[in-house]
């Protein structure tokens, strides 16, 4: 997981636990070699590339197509092994979690978008309100758009 997609464990490692990043990268930035990251994950780099594989973590990738790891993507790994070492869960059970993790957040981000539309609608539909008691049109605001309708005539009816 890299570049834009929300994870299910986004709060950053400890400052200790990770060399410091460029100031142009932050928590999605695929920054990170694989022997480094497998280093701060507590993982063999073998493990990292078959988690890779069965699309647990998707690193993101250099020119020449050597995986680069975010800090979002170690902490992921951190969270697979916790998983699966602490609480016996199956690496097909761990993908599960995450995909789900993955539609909560963008449930949740819709959610939020849907909500703020509604708040803008209400406070439209307010104002409208207002503006008719004041004597002012009773119609809500018009929305604009670039839509183009075509009509065409049908048969002439004869009465």
């Amino acid at each position: 997981m890299s570049g834009n997609e929300r994870g299910p464990w986004p709060a950053p490692l400890g400052a200790a636990a990770l060399p410091p990043l460029p100031a142009w990268a932050d928590e999605d930035t695929p920054v990170f070699v694989i022997s480094v990251a497998a280093q701060i994950a507590g993982m063999h780099a073998q493990t990292l590339r078959s988690y890779d594989r069965i699309g647990l973590v998707t690193p993101g990738r250099a020119s020449g197509g050597g995986r680069r790891y975010s800090v979002r993507d170690i902490a992921v790994l951190r969270e697979v092994q916790r998983l699966s070492q602490e609480d016996g869960v199956n690496l097909a059970g761990i993908k599960r979690i995450i995909e789900l993790e993955r539609e909560v957040g963008a449930l949740t981000d819709r959610l939020a978008e849907v909500t703020e539309e509604l708040s803008r609608w209400r406070a439209a539909a307010e104002q409208a309100a207002r503006n008719s008691a004041d004597g002012g049109s009773d119609r809500l605001p018009a929305r604009r758009t670039q839509s183009v309708v075509v009509w065409q005539p049908g048969p002439r009816r004869r009465d």
